[in-house]
């Protein structure tokens, strides 16, 4: 208390100014109706400049909640789409009665651990066992396909990514729905790609649209790329294309889980087939 009294002391004329300068502005301001209207238009401008600059703020801040609730809209949206449902048809007495039945659900996740720069590549993601996730089940994002599980914890799965040696997806160019398969290849380069032996009748162009095919683990017509260099395989029988990879791999967020009911079908009677040979 006592430096306080002795510095306003030693500087008892700089506030007496101070009060004096403030004291006068705002009498000129108060009884000028130019001076006042101008202040107020300049404050006005300078408060809804701050308004602003702390809504900026705010909407940043709660930018998390609202990519959760994007992330769980796409969810909704995707068990929404025709290609999540199978046409159940039955014929009776020349009578056709066209059921859509689902096939397919999302399941929606955050990426919260990936890498892109190695020769086999992961992401961890935060949904689990207890929330229905199985190993084996394909990854998507808004983008197009992203890979499978390969792991699977209580809450925390990992995803072998596209980018990754081993992972090799049935696909087709979108036009005339010839098959290949689709794999990262060894270039190490994650935005490229190759879709190999496809029918050397498919005469595809450069930037066509290369989609999931219906053998995959993905509905049929995910996209993947677009193709950028035509190659022929020795023998000419079959086409290897170079592809541009249609999702951003350094730049995932959020994905979607793919649930087809029908897999552990289908892999139950796959097994049975395999004895059988």
């Amino acid at each position: 208390m006592r430096n306080l009294l002795i510095f306003i002391t030693k500087y008892n004329a700089f506030f007496l100014f101070l009060i004096f300068e403030i004291s006068s502005l705002i009498i000129y301001i108060k009884y000028n109706s130019f001076q006042k209207a101008t202040f107020i238009s300049s404050t006005s401008r300078v408060t809804g400049s701050l308004y602003g600059q702390v809504d900026q703020l705010k909407d940043y801040l709660s930018l998390r909640e609202v990519n959760d609730s994007l992330a769980r809209e796409n969810a909704r949206l995707r068990n929404q789409l025709k290609a999540s449902f199978y046409v159940d048809t039955i014929a009776k007495r020349q009578v056709t009665d066209t059921i859509y039945k689902q096939q397919y659900m999302y399941i929606e996740a955050k990426v919260i651990n990936n890498s892109i720069n190695r020769s086999n590549n992961y992401m961890t993601i935060n949904r689990g066992s207890k929330q229905g996730v199985v190993k084996g089940m394909g990854v998507i994002c808004s983008s197009g396909l992203v890979g499978k599980v390969v792991f699977v914890g209580d809450h925390l799965s990992v995803v072998q990514s596209l980018l990754h040696k081993d992972s090799r997806f049935s696909a087709m160019l979108a036009k005339n729905r010839e098959i290949g398969y689709i794999e990262w290849g060894d270039n190490l380069d994650p935005r490229k790609g190759f879709l190999r032996d496809v029918s050397n009748n498919a005469q595809p162009t450069i930037g066509e649209a290369v989609v999931s095919s219906q053998y995959s683990l993905f509905p049929a017509g995910i996209p993947i790329g677009k193709v950028s260099t035509l190659r022929t395989k020795s023998g000419g029988y079959s086409l290897n294309m170079e592809i541009t990879f249609a999702v951003d791999f350094s730049k995932l967020q959020y994905v979607d889980v793919i649930v087809n009911k029908f897999a552990q079908e289908q892999a139950g009677l796959e097994a049975q087939q395999k004895k059988d040979e």
